[in-house]
């Protein structure tokens, strides 16, 4: 890779900080830091109106050390070469700290869907598809929804690949309705992830779940579910924002009405039972617990001397710029880095593309169950990882992730 993005740099400040503990061999640490393969893809499209737009899609595949490479497909006017050359490696050490047998993707358009019409989204995913579908497979590398994408772009992605190759392929994608090959409890599964490593970390801490007073930044589907289901487990949210507003309501918010609100009014502003807050004052707020669940570089060093939370987990990817988390790490903030936090979407993921793969399909429940097993495991080794080496957490995580990243690469050796 040339050039590095701001992004991919800080990435790599926080894989150093852990290869560094690792003692990492120079030769895997250099495979490591360059991702397999970067396409740039053109996709042109009969717009609405008779004009023909071309978009710019990109797809990287960062490491197959593990198994085939997943991570999912963002439509965003913001998305780069940089970002998704760095979500998919955040992807990898995220695969890899669930102990599952995947390697890292991602891939993005540069579009605007709410200025798009439904069959001019569709156009474009299919386009989309086309132009990777050498790339993309069950044994290559398995697509998601990702940030404006949802289970019906999943079920376009799999229809497409499969007009390619002759034959319904339902493994090729995951996030994809229950109808037609997706896991029940996939959905929630990201946000129900945040939750469980929440009461994990409460409880390392020592504070009671119960009463828990949470404020949450984003409420797409992981804020929203998040929200949801840590207030059904005894939690106490107390504020949520969105790009729209925010509210603020000490003695908690009604999440089920609010849910409600959000999805007839597109947001949370404007719910009647709470007060306003401007969205950037939800860091600080003197809560237990923050979650930021919105976009990349949230907490940053103009404002991370304002958090009062005991407890930060990083729901989003990257929400967090490695100097702020230097500041928050010398303050004992407690910050449960994002490839743990949220690794519960590409475990259901996994769980979604093992029942494709064998035609068999779990209930809920068993999901649920799995799930939980998975991401307790995963918290509970990098806890333990950061108390034998005294390091945070993040630096705790990549090191679980790397070292066994790295062992398979050495153990695979040299194609050459």
């Amino acid at each position: 890779m040339g050039t590095h993005g701001p992004l991919f740099s800080a990435m790599l400040e926080e894989f150093e900080d852990a290869a560094t503990h690792l003692g990492l061999d120079p030769g895997i640490w250099r495979i490591l830091t360059h991702p397999r393969r970067q396409v740039v893809v053109s996709c042109p499209v009969l717009m609405d109106n008779g004009e023909i737009q071309v978009f710019t899609g990109y797809r990287v595949l960062y490491n197959v050390a593990l198994g085939p490479g997943k991570g999912g497909i963002r439509f965003h006017p913001d998305v780069s070469l940089d970002e998704v050359t760095t979500l998919a490696a955040w992807m990898t050490w995220k695969c890899a700290v669930a102990h599952l047998p995947f390697g890292g993707a991602k891939g993005g358009i540069i579009c605007d869907p709410s200025r798009m019409s439904r069959r001019e989204l569709e156009a474009l995913t299919r386009r989309y598809v086309a132009e990777i579908a050498d790339l993309i497979g069950p044994e290559k590398d398995v697509p998601a929804p990702d940030v404006n994408t949802d289970a019906q772009t999943m079920a376009w992605v799999m229809d497409t690949y499969s007009m390619h190759v002759g034959h319904t392929e339902t493994a090729v994608v995951t996030g994809k309705p229950v109808e037609m090959g997706g896991s029940l409890g996939r959905r929630e599964a990201t946000g129900r992830g945040v939750m469980v490593v929440t009461r994990e970390a409460a409880a390392h801490v020592g504070l009671l779940f119960e009463g828990l007073r949470v404020a949450i930044q984003g409420f797409g589907n992981v804020g929203s579910v998040s929200a949801d289901l840590l207030s059904r487990a005894g939690a106490r949210v107390v504020a949520v924002t969105d790009v729209r507003g925010g509210l603020y309501r000490a003695e908690g918010l009604d999440i089920p009405a609010l849910l409600r609100w959000a999805t007839a009014h597109g947001s949370v502003a404007g719910f009647p039972d709470a007060d306003p807050l401007p969205p950037a004052d939800v860091f600080g707020l003197d809560v237990d617990v923050l979650i930021p669940a919105a976009l990349e570089n949230q907490i940053t060093p103009a404002n991370v001397d304002t958090i009062r939370a005991r407890i930060v987990v990083e729901a989003a990817n990257g929400p967090t710029l490695p100097e702020a988390h230097r500041h928050l790490h010398a303050r004992g903030v407690f910050v449960v880095p994002d490839i743990l936090a949220n690794a519960g979407g590409v475990t259901a993921s996994y769980f979604e593309w093992v029942q494709d793969r064998h035609g068999y399909f779990w209930t809920e429940a068993e999901v649920v169950s799995r799930l939980e097993q998975v991401m307790i495991k995963a918290f509970t080794t990098v806890v333990q990882t950061g108390v034998t080496h005294a390091v945070d957490l993040r630096t705790a995580a990549y090191m679980v992730a790397i070292s066994r990243v790295a062992d398979v690469t050495r153990l695979r050796g040299m194609y050459a």
